[in-house]
């Protein structure tokens, strides 16, 4: 009882110099505006560099899998040696008809996708775009502006929707479209008519998309064949078990292709871009640099700080203040540059996307969750540059006062 009793007596006197260590530790921080401004600015500088970073990052992976939502069917067929949407391996569409043997199975639907160079019916330039090819009466993609009349014109021969958020580079379609009804260009090199626009939006794999029937996808892009699909779509009967059918399934197709459902889908494609494009370790590796150069920053602040005030440190020692109490002075100067490096960065970290997202034409969100993990990470390189300069406290010894 004497152990606890001596604990629970203990606790009033940790929170009473903890207190102490707060407030001194904000003293010595306000007492020269100019030093704390600089280290403001400091900590600032690393908080926007992460944010930037996982914006580019999250805008990566959220756009990765944008076309990926927009599908409808239940599961899907994917070639083995498939990496991503834009570097598919097509597979036979027999494949598909293996599928139908499955009793659960309703329909299947193909989907091919390829990269052309599109004429912009202005400037006379050429830009490559990505064009998807799918029976409209399949429910295979369901996306804004794709109407029944939508429809119905890209059942056309030569006829094609353009995504209206695909980059002004492209050509000013939708304005057109609103003035004369339709514009005419050329894509791969055939001429087309652009009879509507749907909205879909730009990704790091293509500045921007059109659809069309899969009849025309075949007529208009070269060496693409009627037996070869990128993706195929296969929808089950109503109330049928989506799990329970994946694994009755995949044992009765061939071993060069993988059954995926539509969040399998929507991994696949993140994980390429997250682990396997160069572009992906870039950003990953920004953060980490970010931090980096942020840790050094404030272990600066932090270290000369101690070294200006190493007598008054001494002093406090002499006064009979422990090293655990000095240690948290010094983390008590981390935590406060942390939060107050992180509101001006956070601020002009939402100005910063909104301009992005003006250039890149990709949505680059500022969410709660993105939020709190900067914050987390911001924190913890501050707490850890602290944990580094406490080091120099080792100096502070009152002998070296006499």
């Amino acid at each position: 009882m004497s152990s606890l009793a001596a604990r629970a007596a203990a606790r009033p006197k940790l929170l009473g110099t903890t207190r102490l260590a707060f407030r001194l530790s904000w003293r010595q921080l306000t007492f020269e505006k100019s030093r704390l401004a600089a280290a403001i600015a400091g900590v600032v500088f690393a908080c926007l560099l992460v944010f930037m970073q996982l914006g580019f990052m999250t805008a990566l992976l959220d756009s990765a899998g944008q076309t990926q939502r927009l599908l409808q069917a239940d599961l899907y067929i994917v070639h083995k040696k498939t990496e991503a949407l834009w570097r598919t391996q097509p597979f036979p569409r027999a494949r598909l008809m293996q599928a139908l043997a499955l009793p659960e199975v309703e329909h299947v639907a193909p989907f091919y996708v390829a990269l052309a160079p599109i004429r912009n019916p202005e400037t006379g330039t050429t830009k490559t775009i990505m064009v998807f090819g799918f029976d409209p009466d399949s429910g295979l993609m369901v996306l804004p502006g794709l109407t029944e009349e939508a429809r119905a014109k890209i059942r056309l021969p030569d006829t094609i929707l353009v995504d209206e958020r695909s980059r002004p580079d492209f050509g000013p379609f939708k304005e057109l479209i609103e003035r004369d009804g339709q514009v005419v260009t050329e894509l791969a090199g055939r001429r087309v008519t652009v009879a509507g626009t749907i909205i879909h939006g730009a990704s790091f794999a293509s500045d921007g998309h059109a659809i069309t029937s899969e009849t025309n996808l075949l007529r208009l892009v070269p060496n693409r064949t009627f037996g070869h699909v990128d993706i195929g779509g296969v929808f089950l009967k109503p109330g049928t078990d989506v799990a329970a059918a994946m694994a009755r399934l995949a044992p009765l197709l061939a071993d060069d292709v993988m059954l995926l459902d539509q969040q399998g889908l929507i991994d696949f494609e993140q994980k390429y871009w997250s682990t396997q494009a160069p572009i992906g370790f870039i950003f990953g590796l920004g953060v980490a640099i970010g931090l980096l150069v942020g840790c050094v920053i404030v272990y600066q602040i932090l270290f000369t700080d101690i070294s200006r005030h190493i007598r008054e440190y001494a002093t406090l020692k002499a006064m009979g203040y422990g090293q655990g109490y000095l240690r948290r002075v010094v983390l008590a100067e981390s935590l406060y540059l942390a939060v107050l490096g992180y509101i001006p960065g956070w601020l002009m970290a939402v100005g910063v996307y909104a301009l992005a997202e003006a250039k890149i034409f990709i949505p680059m969100r500022m969410d709660f969750d993105k939020s709190v993990l900067v914050f987390g990470l911001i924190f913890g390189m501050c707490f850890v540059s602290g944990l580094l300069a406490v080091r120099k406290l080792k100096d502070a010894d009152p002998a070296s006062m006499f």
